[in-house]
Parts: C-alpha cells; structure tokens; sequence
C-alpha cells in the first residue's frame, strides 16, 4: 500500500495536489475546495501530533473493529465521517490552504515514522506510525478524489 513515507506515494500525493484549483469540480460531499484543504490541514496537524482530537465515543467501542481499514488496500469511501475538531465549515483562502498543505505534508514526509504523533486516531485510536503514513495517504488520496484530482 502507498504511504506517504514511501517516495512514490509522497510524489504522487504532491502532483495531485498541484492539479487542484480554485475550480476543481466536487464530485461529492459539501465542502468547497478550499475548506477541502483546511481540512486536510488540520488531519495533517492531527497525524503529527500539533493538535489532539478526542477520541469519539462510538470509535472506543467498535473502532479497533474497522482499524484495518485505515490501512488496508481500499480506498476510503465516499461521505466518510470525519472528527468534529476536523470539519471546516467556513470558507478558506484557496492558495494560503493549498501552500500550507504542501509544506505540511513535506514536513510529515521528511520527519518519517520517528514524527508521527502517538496520541490516538479519534476513530480508530492507537495507530503504529506505518499505520499513519498510509492512513495519511488514503484520506488526502480520499479528498483528492473528492475534487478530480
């Protein structure tokens, strides 16, 4: 499976990026593009430990159930729930967020497993730092998607 700390998967992940416009089209979900990327900001922030989501109540009873699904093959389905800490509900400065993203996921890559945070996944809750690196992978691949990237 692809990760961001894998080569490959962390220069695909910044040539979709790149691609990604102020007009990219949804093809599903409600947010804009730009609340798009302030919300893979923020799960970023949360995958290196800046901020701490509390863990959701119904994730401590059957998170570990679906936590191989963080990191498994499949890509993450469409309408995915998502931590409140990590909705973005009001409009964002398109190229501030896409800039912000860019360094946030070079600054991920480039501090490897060693980075990652060890507080838990609000949903899936402990995670290895192999885990995250894919995990990681998947939802920006999740949200790229999202916006035909």
């Amino acid at each position: 499976m692809k990760s961001l700390f894998e080569t490959a998967g962390l220069q695909e992940v910044v040539d979709r990026l790149n691609r990604i416009t102020p007009e990219s089209p949804r093809q599903w979900g409600t947010m804009s593009v730009d609340q798009m990327l302030a919300h893979c900001n923020s799960a970023m922030d949360m995958a290196s430990g800046i901020i701490q989501p509390k863990r959701v109540f119904i994730g401590r009873i059957i998170g570990p159930l679906f936590r191989a699904n963080y990191s498994n093959e499949k890509p993450f389905g469409q309408s995915s729930p998502t931590s409140n800490e990590l909705k973005v509900e009001s409009a964002r400065d398109f190229h501030r967020e896409k800039e912000q993203l860019r360094v946030k996921i070079s600054q991920f890559a480039a501090a490897g497993e060693a980075g990652v945070t060890k507080h838990p996944h609000p949903f899936f809750g402990p995670l290895s730092p192999h885990e995250w690196g894919i995990g990681m992978y998947k939802h920006l691949d999740h949200h790229f998607r999202q916006f035909g990237a």
